[in-house]
């Protein structure tokens, strides 16, 4: 085929260059982009455990008579939302930004509330009490009082 005097296009060399190039930034940005998305569901679990127990100290000095309330509890109360609350009340909380939350009321003037990564979704799991302080741990076992606390709770 003959090609017209003016005739301008792209060849082939020219176009594996570009699509090479594409790759190369996709396997650099990729990477960012996942670790990005795992640190703001971290902070999302965090805000949440937050929400969570200013929820029970409010229950706990309003409706719950000296005594920290269940997620369901909590739902119907119009403290949380049916996100952390999930669906069918008792400890057993919802699932949000790839976490399961599980609310747990212990005691006279006791609770635990978790925040145990699903799916791949983080990387830690997380963990706080009456005591207010929120500690996680490595994985997707949900931590206990001997985890790490997290600075600034």
């Amino acid at each position: 085929m003959q090609k017209n005097k003016g005739q301008k296009g792209f060849s082939l060399i020219e176009l594996l260059i570009v699509v090479a190039i594409i790759g190369i930034i996709a396997a650099i940005a990729i990477p960012n982009l996942l670790a990005s998305r795992r640190a703001a569901n971290h902070a999302a679990a965090i805000a949440s455990l937050r929400a969570i127990t200013e929820a029970e100290h409010t229950f706990y000095l309003t409706k719950g008579d000296g005594r920290y309330g269940s997620a369901a509890e909590l739902r119907d109360a119009g403290l949380i939302d049916s996100l952390l609350a999930g669906e069918g009340g008792g400890s057993t909380g919802g699932r949000k930004n790839g976490y399961l939350y599980t609310i747990t009321p212990g005691g006279v003037a006791k609770y635990t509330a978790t925040a145990a990564a699903q799916g791949g979704q983080g990387s830690r799991s997380f963990f706080v009490d009456e005591s207010g302080v929120i500690r996680y741990k490595d994985g997707d076992v949900p931590p206990d009082e001997t985890g790490t606390p997290i600075s600034g709770t």
